[in-house]
């Protein structure tokens, strides 16, 4: 997987990326490490941070059931299914 970075706008050269897509039937099966609750999330209820090494690429979202904070780590394989099932993506970088 090639590293994307994300540039201002005004900087931006080249054609605009067109967004894909995607179902709004689209979900996800979590579960929370706290209350231990088993369900299904819509993609606007997950953010995946993509950063530069496997400890800084994880997901998130709230749960449903008990309203905890759940940070997960995200592989390869779940960074391809969030991003193609329409998951907010920040893409962390370090500044120099």
């Amino acid at each position: 997987m090639n590293p994307t970075y994300l540039t201002p706008a005004a900087v931006r050269t080249g054609p605009v990326p067109v967004p894909v897509p995607v179902p709004a039937a689209v979900r996800f099966r979590a579960a929370c490490p706290d209350c231990r609750g088993r369900f299904e999330l819509a993609a606007g209820a997950l953010r995946l941070a993509i950063g530069a090494t496997s400890r800084t690429t994880f997901y998130t979202f709230t749960c449903p059931e008990c309203a905890a904070p759940v940070r997960k780590p995200a592989g390869e394989r779940i960074i391809e299914l969030l991003t193609g099932g329409g998951v907010r993506t920040l893409r962390l970088h370090a500044t120099p």
